[in-house]
């Protein structure tokens, strides 16, 4: 089959796009890279849509559901004129859409206790606009077993790296940090995989609070290679609650977000940082809890041979050197030294993730999730080229 598989992290910087051959089925499943692109939010969308998640209003909601559909929908039609390839013979469209509030924490109403994960981006829309069967609202399916929803990505990390020699640690770094542990010659039930804490998220929103929104990141890792690390800061932010909870755990914005920003912030006057300083600290911050993530949880149970990191943040020179440095000795790779695309390791596994869900295979990873029982997830909406 071909399918296009769409997603908008917690960076929110725009539609990850990439058009899959996909072959086999479940774990054997075979997947081929056609193409790849980024599609940029409008700025002002970027804005809403962080509003969005700490104080936006309900109909707010409900209209930028509806356009961000849209948008998605209008980024499967382009990726596929790109490649050449007519809509209808595309097969599927796996959207994951724009998380505007993930709540993976046992919350208690009515007696009931409730985890809870929104994603907009309306698949009748894509569905609608493209004429080709879209599959979305993958996370649900998890949490209804007693699961968090994420992280997902880790069944395709399993098909593409799991090795029968070498245990390996993947990384993703994205808006958020999440590792998976592929022990050597291992299933699908003994991997170990979490969300770590702050990926580009923090960095970038450094960057954005300090140029009052005229720069979106630290292009190249630059202002943090200008800088020193400071380490009573660093130390502070390594005693984050977050990174000592014990696996299965997720987080997002919430945890991470604009309040954690401005702390920081705040912080970093007192202790009259400049920027550059507090960038390189912040930087420092993403790759130390990598490592501590490994130390804590995962060094105990066997180590591995080498890290493989995925990610934008793979396009961070300096977040990728201090990464070197934290795992020390252990080699740190990106994912192009094995053929792949740093950037399109999450949009290829919701192709995959709604393949899957067409042919009734489970999709979710429990040792990862902390779901009761593997499930087949995502929601179906018919197109009109295929039923």
């Amino acid at each position: 089959m071909k399918v296009i598989g769409l997603i908008s992290g917690t960076s929110t910087d725009g539609v990850d796009s990439a058009l899959v051959e996909i072959t086999g089925r479940g774990l054997e499943s075979r997947l081929k890279l056609l193409r790849f692109a980024t599609y940029p939010y409008p700025r002002e969308l970027r804005s809403r849509l962080v509003r969005l998640t700490h104080d936006g209003r309900v109909e707010d909601l409900s209209r930028l559901n509806v356009y961000v559909g849209e948008l998605f929908a209008k980024a499967a039609v382009r990726i596929a004129r790109e490649a050449g390839i007519p809509l209808n013979e595309i097969d599927l469209i796996g959207s994951h859409g724009q998380t505007i509030c993930h709540q993976p924490v046992p919350f208690n109403i009515g007696g009931i206790k409730i985890r809870s994960t929104l994603q907009i981006g309306e698949p009748s829309i894509i569905a609608e606009r493209t004429g080709v069967t879209t599959v979305s609202d993958f996370r649900h399916r998890d949490m209804a077993v007693g699961g968090e929803g994420a992280p997902l990505t880790p069944y395709l990390h399993y098909i593409l790296f799991h090795h029968a020699q070498r245990a390996r640690l993947i990384v993703n770094i994205g808006g958020i940090s999440n590792v998976t542990y592929l022990p050597c010659d291992a299933g699908l039930e003994n991997i170990l995989a979490f969300d770590v804490g702050p990926g580009n998220m923090l960095m970038d929103g450094i960057v954005q609070h300090r140029t009052n929104g005229r720069r979106a990141m630290d292009r190249g890792g630059a202002m943090a290679r200008r800088g020193r690390i400071h380490e009573r800061l660093l130390s502070e932010l390594l005693r984050h609650p977050f990174l000592h909870h014990s696996p299965p755990k997720t987080t997002g914005r919430e945890l991470f977000g604009q309040a954690m920003i401005e702390r920081v912030v705040r912080r970093a006057k007192v202790l009259r940082l400049n920027q550059w300083d507090l960038m390189a600290t912040v930087t420092a911050f993403t790759a130390r809890s990598i490592s501590r993530a490994y130390e804590k949880f995962i060094f105990q149970k066997g180590g591995v041979e080498e890290v493989i990191v995925g990610g934008g943040g793979t396009r961070n020179p300096t977040l990728m050197q201090f990464l070197q440095e934290a795992f020390g000795p252990i080699p740190v790779y990106t994912f192009e030294k094995f053929n792949l695309d740093s950037r399109a390791l999450e949009a290829m596994a919701f192709a995959l993730f709604a393949y899957g869900t067409i042919q009734g295979e489970p999709n979710n990873v429990p040792s990862a999730t902390g779901a009761e029982r593997p499930v087949v997830m995502g929601k179906i909406v018919p197109g009109r080229f295929r039923p």
